[in-house]
């Protein structure tokens, strides 16, 4: 394994946020809902992808060990995904003091109302099952993403379909900020907001290839807490033996199938061969002696395909020694963020009259 990279010099690129909250390994959704997009701007933007472990304690603060190993772990899936630290930027939130800062000034920009209806913090109550019973800091967590991404100033995010209101919820932050506290006008365009003088680019979603990839049981969103996932790091014969359980109410080889399926969701997303697709959909359709397990067969040895080069990658990790190096690289990741986040926090602070002194971090 090779040393955790020393902090690079400053980019002239244009920045990518993106990020995780420590909940375990990382699953097929994650790859294509926003992994796949990571990977591939990694040459052309500036790049920025945040462990939001301060966010997983919203909800699992009696806790703290698993956070902190799951940490560890998501960290595992990106380097065996193809995240290069030494290209890109690897940030633990706990460790960036000035998103913390900016939490508390933007929480001022929100009226609370609207926080509460953000669509997608509505959901994970709901599917948290958390009732009235969260903690004061649960909706506050919608208020810090926008911190999260707002700290390094950046033109995309790439999400899942899911996150999407969070992004919103985080431009209008942006342009608030800047018509309130930096006198850009109301009726800028968002995209030239930092040309008028705004010291926040207002930022756009980048929705991956698969917006909502859906769990094996067809039902919800592929999520580990709901045992629908294929994980990244699942042997094969667990691809495979996940990859079995889909099913389709078709009995018949011979019967006419339902290529909108959950079946062909996943042949959509994971056979790249055009022609292909359009084979298994024309006999599945027609009922041409095209069974669902051929199908899934095909499937399973695709998605290993994908799979395996990040087993092999991941492997070199769970050697001894793997998660001290992993903490090499979020510790040299996070000390590189922290020049940009302090430099984005001095300047907010500059516009809100508040330059009293600038603070060093070492």
């Amino acid at each position: 394994m090779s040393t955790a990279p020393a902090p690079a010099p400053a980019s002239t690129k244009r920045r990518v946020l993106t990020g995780d909250t420590p909940t375990g390994r990382l699953h097929l959704g994650h790859f294509v809902g926003s992994l796949e997009n990571r990977l591939r701007l990694q040459d052309q933007y500036d790049c920025y992808f945040l462990l939001a472990n301060m966010h997983a304690f919203t909800t699992r603060a009696d806790k703290p060990a698993e956070i902190r190993q799951d940490t560890i772990e998501i960290v595992k899936d990106w380097l065996a995904a193809g995240i290069d630290p030494a290209r890109s930027t690897i940030v633990l939130q706990t460790e960036v003091p000035a998103i913390a800062e900016l939490t508390w000034f933007f929480a001022m920009l929100l009226p609370f109302n609207k926080v509460m209806r953000n669509p997608t913090l509505k959901t994970e109550i709901d599917a948290k099952g958390l009732g009235d019973t969260y903690s004061f800091g649960f909706p506050m967590y919608a208020v810090g993403q926008c911190a999260d991404i707002l700290a390094f100033r950046p033109d995309l995010v790439p999400v899942g379909e899911d996150q999407e209101a969070h992004i919103e919820m985080c431009r209008d932050v942006a342009l608030k900020f800047n018509q309130l506290y930096c006198g850009v006008g109301n009726r800028v365009p968002p995209e030239e907001h930092e040309q008028a003088g705004g010291v926040f680019p207002v930022p756009k979603a980048l929705i991956g290839r698969i917006g909502r990839l859906p769990g094996i049981d067809g039902k919800q969103k592929m999520s580990k807490s709901l045992g629908n996932a294929i994980m990244l790091s699942d042997a094969p014969k667990e691809v495979q033996k996940k990859i079995g359980k889909i099913t389709t109410g078709r009995q018949s080889p011979t019967e006419p199938g339902d290529t909108s399926n959950i079946l062909f969701t996943f042949v959509r997303a994971f056979i790249h061969d055009q022609a292909r697709i359009a084979e298994l959909e024309r006999r599945y359709a027609a009922g041409d002696n095209l069974g669902d397990g051929h199908i899934k067969q095909e499937l399973a040895e695709r998605i290993n395909e994908l799979l395996e080069p990040m087993r092999q990658r991941r492997a070199e990790f769970e050697k001894p020694g793997g998660d001290d190096h992993v903490i090499d690289i979020i510790r040299a990741g996070t000390k590189r963020a922290n020049q940009v986040a302090e430099e984005t926090l001095h300047l907010a602070k500059k516009a809100m009259k508040l330059d009293f002194g600038r603070r060093t971090l070492g």
